[in-house]
């Protein structure tokens, strides 16, 4: 149920309900995944979402590593999210927003680029991650979690190399817009997080060229 939950957090962050769930879509064992992807899967990592072609329309399914899953049930991060595992956390939320947001989009007609998809969910894993943080400690304000989750990031190896840009472009982009939201909205004298919430809502909902028009401004 955990993915459930964790997608229940996008939810009611956005306001944006969707009609699957993404524990239903969920594939642990890399074998099936290739068996289904084929050799477009290319190397696995722990975390992956799929969208398969189809006559008539597509498949679409996340996978996650077992191992992932079996720490967070040992550790779970609704309850407690800290150092031990907000790795685990953020490689489980990224999934599953790219899973809500693709299924969201595709709902509305919309189409969604690599990018896109890619800093929707490093915006989504930060903001899940500073308001449970905060729930969990009685409203203190995790000030250490930008540089933790943005200034130490690293990328597989054997990224090709546009892949690679894509990430980093994403990282740079999130960092740039979740530190101006914690500055205006969440900083101690601006304490504001109704606004915050809005904003990020607002953000959601806009495509791809709109996204980044804001961020390069």
């Amino acid at each position: 149920m955990l993915l459930r939950r964790m997608q229940s957090l996008l939810t009611r962050l956005y306001d944006a309900p969707v009609d699957h769930d993404a524990e239903d879509f969920l594939i642990c064992d890399p074998a099936r995944l290739r068996e289904v992807v084929g050799e477009r899967a290319g190397p696995i990592s722990d975390e992956q979402v799929f969208v398969v072609q189809e006559d008539g329309g597509v498949r679409i399914g996340l996978y996650i590593d077992q191992q992932v899953l079996d720490r967070l049930q040992r550790c779970d991060p609704l309850q407690a999210l800290d150092e031990r595992n907000l790795h685990d956390f953020c490689t489980a939320l990224e999934g599953v927003s790219h899973f809500h947001y693709l299924i969201w989009s595709f709902a509305r007609g919309r189409p969604v680029s690599l990018l896109e998809l890619e800093l929707q969910a490093e915006v989504d894993k930060y903001a899940t991650a500073v308001a449970l943080m905060t729930q969990q400690r009685a409203g203190a304000f995790p000030r250490a979690l930008h540089a933790r989750m943005f200034g130490g990031v690293s990328f597989l190896p054997e990224l090709d190399e546009a892949s690679r840009r894509r990430y980093e472009e994403a990282n740079r982009h999130a960092a740039r817009y979740c530190r101006s939201l914690d500055q205006r909205y969440l900083h101690p004298r601006r304490w504001q997080p109704e606004k915050w919430l809005a904003e990020l809502r607002r953000f959601f909902r806009c495509g791809h060229q709109e996204k980044i028009r804001q961020l390069v401004v």
